[in-house]
């Protein structure tokens, strides 16, 4: 049996949010359609003699305590199955924090399937995700990945047709992060969901559609129906956000939007050319670029 496993976990991207209702339990019913992309955080977890659950990690903010979503599913995997022992849980962070980009959910996810194939666990995708779901609510997309529509919380998962090589720019304010716990907040204090005209649109069954329709209009007809009902409340918070989305719908991209709940905003390019095109034009001292594509699995091996 192997002593350690090294996985990749890929960020996600919403393509579409829209907040439906407000819910008891302080969370709200969402339609989102989710998106993986080949931006990605490497997390290695190795097996240790001690029955201990230690956190390493390449980036100075990143906590290395109970806090760290990587450590809360390695205690839960721990709480369920007794025989696991120690382990050492290693991040190398490339996807950047307080992004919108669930980099801190896609490690935890890392860990519940790096767990699994450890210790020969034989646990189903469906099974891990219901693990997932207990630890926060964009974590089963972390595991499923490729493209999928999110109801519920978020937790409730239909796989939508594979986007295959859609041509992304990715931004983020370098020093602008989102919690996303305000995002929300803010909106159900503002009461903009009695304001919300979306779904008089149905506009999630149309961008359901344009996912399902595939050639190369795809792409132009998803880049015209990008919507994120938290743009509301984060873009006039937060100016310098509004101002880098307005810079990337002038540079001839397909579409543009806050991916989540910021800070990062994303635009859909028609080919890797226009992208880094587009990726130079905004890039900045003040603004980190990635240029990526969309992929089909969220956790892959090293």
């Amino acid at each position: 049996m192997n002593s350690r496993i090294s996985l990749k976990s890929a960020a996600k991207i919403n393509l579409y949010l829209e907040i439906t209702g407000n819910r008891a339990d302080g969370y709200h019913n969402l339609v989102m359609i989710l998106q993986s992309i080949d931006l990605c955080d490497r997390v290695d977890i190795r097996k240790i003699g001690k029955d201990e659950i230690h956190i390493l990690c390449n980036h100075p903010d990143v906590p290395c305590d109970r806090s760290n979503l990587a450590y809360k599913a390695a205690a839960l995997m721990q709480s369920i199955y007794p025989d696991i022992g120690g382990l050492e849980i290693e991040i190398d962070k490339q996807i950047p924090m307080g992004a919108g980009l669930a980099g801190g959910s896609g490690n935890a996810a890392a860990v519940l399937v790096g767990i699994d194939r450890l210790w020969d666990l034989g646990l189903t995708q469906s099974q891990l995700c219901d693990l997932a779901a207990q630890l926060g609510s964009d974590i089963p997309f972390c595991i499923s990945g490729g493209t999928a529509l999110a109801t519920g919380r978020g937790e409730i998962l239909s796989p939508l047709p594979d986007l295959k090589d859609l041509v992304l720019v990715i931004c983020k304010p370098r020093q602008i992060a989102i919690a996303t716990a305000w995002a929300y907040q803010t909106f159900r204090s503002q009461n903009l969901l009695a304001t919300s005209e979306v779904q008089q649109h149905n506009l999630s069954s149309q961008m359901v559609a344009a996912i399902a329709s595939g050639g190369d209009s795809a792409p132009h007809r998803i880049g015209r129906l990008l919507y994120n009902d938290l743009e509301r409340v984060v873009l006039p918070a937060h100016p310098a956000i509004a101002h880098l989305k307005q810079q990337l719908l002038e540079q001839e991209c397909l579409g543009a939007m806050m991916s989540g709940s910021g800070s990062t905003v994303f635009a859909i390019a028609p080919d890797l050319d226009r992208a880094n095109s587009i990726a130079a034009a905004v890039r900045s001292d003040e603004v980190d670029v990635w240029v990526v594509k969309s992929v089909i699995s969220a956790i892959t091996d090293v």
